[in-house]
């Protein structure tokens, strides 16, 4: 997975996460994770807000 990958990267969050509400998390934490899943695979610093928050809103579409 990629940054751009931001619906497979809210389904797998989900799945890994599945106690966390992502209406609260900080991005910092999402930047973390992200980093930390087995299939993801693009370079870290390529993140920025809008990435983020992409990430955020498709995960929160799905739960």
């Amino acid at each position: 997975m990629k940054w751009t990958d931001s619906l497979d990267i809210a389904i797998a969050l989900a799945d890994t996460h599945t106690d966390i509400d992502p209406h609260t998390i900080r991005f910092t934490d999402l930047h973390r994770w992200v980093c930390a899943l087995p299939d993801f695979s693009d370079n870290p610093k390529q993140s920025n807000e809008k990435i983020l928050e992409a990430i955020q809103m498709a995960w929160i579409n799905e739960i």
